[in-house]
């Protein structure tokens, strides 16, 4: 790791041993009114909750968890096979206070801070673009964050994540098993569908969130399968 990635060291007791080597990035928003508030929250003890890394809104870095340690920032969550995502992952939290608070867009100081530290991430731990992921990704029964206003193109333009396909054709789905078992295929739980396409939806057509199929979304899914399974969606 390297160290001028990081400005404060503010450890949390909240974690445990890893169960597996590290091939996940999950970015979260804090969703709460302060920095302060959030910081306070991962390291209580009795919260049981803490991630690897903090970024103010300013730019500035917290670490709260060692990378060999297991954070506790997913919960009860999955991709793509992998159920146990707080042992996968490394997890960054983002000052924002979150759809509860007044959801706000993220500043370029923060997005400045988190790109080399991601970079570093991904390098390190050979982490495939396909696996940077939002919380709402992992849990799409359960959480909205880093929500619609994340910049993915952003990261995606320094290949820090899939990049959104440019859409050649409309699909029409009148089968809509074929298109969730599709979405599972990529990597969604589809325990709770209509969450799932939302969540789909919020990173990959965050204009219209409704939960319902359309060719557009099935287009975009089919373009990012085919991406994964010519291998360029590492």
């Amino acid at each position: 790791m390297n160290r001028w990635l990081v400005h404060r060291e503010v450890p949390s007791p909240n974690w445990n041993e890893r169960k597996l080597p590290v091939s996940m990035v999950v970015l979260h928003y804090t969703g709460m009114q302060s920095a302060d508030a959030a910081l306070e929250r991962l390291c209580d003890p009795a919260a049981e909750v803490s991630a690897h890394y903090m970024i103010d809104e300013d730019g500035t870095v917290i670490r709260l968890v060692e990378e060999h340690k297991r954070a506790w920032h997913a919960g009860r969550s999955a991709w793509r096979g992998i159920t146990d995502v707080n042992s996968a992952s490394i997890g960054i939290e983002l000052v924002n206070p979150g759809h509860e608070f007044g959801y706000r867009p993220f500043p370029e100081a923060q997005m400045e801070a988190l790109i080399p530290l991601l970079a570093d991430i991904v390098k390190r731990h050979n982490v495939p673009r396909a696996n940077v992921v939002g919380h709402s990704d992992v849990a799409p029964a359960r959480k909205e964050d880093p929500g619609e206003l994340f910049p993915w193109d952003l990261l995606a333009r320094y290949r820090l994540a899939l990049a959104k396909p440019k859409l050649a054709i409309q699909l029409v789905y009148d089968n809509p098993g074929a298109f969730y078992l599709a979405l599972e295929r990529f990597g969604y739980d589809i325990t709770d569908p209509e969450a799932a396409v939302r969540a789909f939806q919020r990173r990959w057509r965050p204009s219209r969130i409704d939960g319902q199929i359309d060719g557009q979304i099935g287009a975009l899914l089919f373009e990012l399968l085919l991406e994964r399974d010519l291998g360029r969606a590492r």
